[in-house]
């Protein structure tokens, strides 16, 4: 019997919108760094055939032997597939352009969108306890995504404060449905943070208007704000609470994360 069998089991987060350029990736990084820093085990999951929540922690194409394609098409373990990070109590699965045909390598196998379900079955094996799995995905619902979910618990819906925001979510929550219905029926909704919101703005805070109007508490009340240290800190494959500490964006997700464990705490 693991060692671990008799703590409780990670909760899984898939971080996802279909829509590129929303701030999902800056928030998988962020989250985790803040998650982390609270003292909890984190675990990124880049699904992402970019790579860019492993450049962005400061692992190079060149540094990543083994990846997260090894872990969905190869069957290697999630102990040999993660990494540690320079940040205390942040792990890795770092990604490759060769999850650009995992699409197609999966399409043909019976189980092809539990795959990642099944290597997360094996995280009591790791050397150190994860608390939380975030799982970067791809910006669009393709297999990657429909895997990320089926293993989740819950999806975290980053939306940036433009115009047709709202819009573009529906088809993601109809896609979580379907996975609920079909594949995972605990999966929820965490939450949708407003993402690169400018105050000065009226179209965000007419996006804030209406998001919150139908949406309700799923919109957190944390925000993150269009800040330029946010932007300058994957440059130095930094996240921002490291780059900057008491920048605005920094300061704001360590207020997420600070949500986050409240809400978990009153439904632990």
């Amino acid at each position: 019997m693991s060692e671990f069998s008799h703590q409780p089991r990670s909760r899984v987060i898939a971080i996802a919108n279909q829509k590129g350029g929303v701030g999902k990736t800056t928030t998988a990084i962020n989250l985790a760094t803040a998650l982390a820093l609270s003292g909890k085990s984190v675990l990124i999951i880049d699904l992402d055939p970019q790579g860019n929540a492993s450049t962005g922690l400061g692992f190079p194409p060149e540094e990543r032997t083994l990846s997260t394609y090894d872990l969905l098409i190869e069957n290697a373990s999630i102990a040999d597939v993660s990494r540690e990070t320079s940040i205390d109590n942040l792990y890795l699965a770092a990604a490759t352009t060769d999850l650009s045909s995992a699409d197609i390598e999966l399409i043909s196998n019976s189980r092809r969108v539990f795959k990642l379900r099944t290597a997360l079955t094996q995280l009591s094996n790791m050397p150190q306890r994860i608390d939380y799995v975030l799982v970067d995905c791809p910006p669009s619902l393709n297999l990657l995504t429909i895997n990320a979910m089926v293993a989740a618990d819950s999806v975290l819906v980053p939306l940036q404060s433009e115009f047709f925001a709202l819009e573009g979510l529906s088809q993601l929550l109809m896609s979580v449905r379907e996975v609920r219905e079909t594949a995972n029926p605990k999966l929820r909704i965490e939450g949708v943070v407003l993402t690169m919101y400018d105050r000065r703005n009226n179209l965000s805070r007419q996006v804030e208007e209406d998001a919150r109007e139908n949406l309700g508490d799923l919109i957190f009340k944390t925000i993150i704000p269009r800040n330029v240290r946010v932007s300058e800190a994957p440059s130095y494959a930094m996240p921002v609470i490291k780059y900057d500490p008491t920048s605005l964006g920094s300061q704001a997700y360590l207020g997420l994360a600070e949500e986050i464990l409240e809400r978990h705490s009153l439904v632990a």
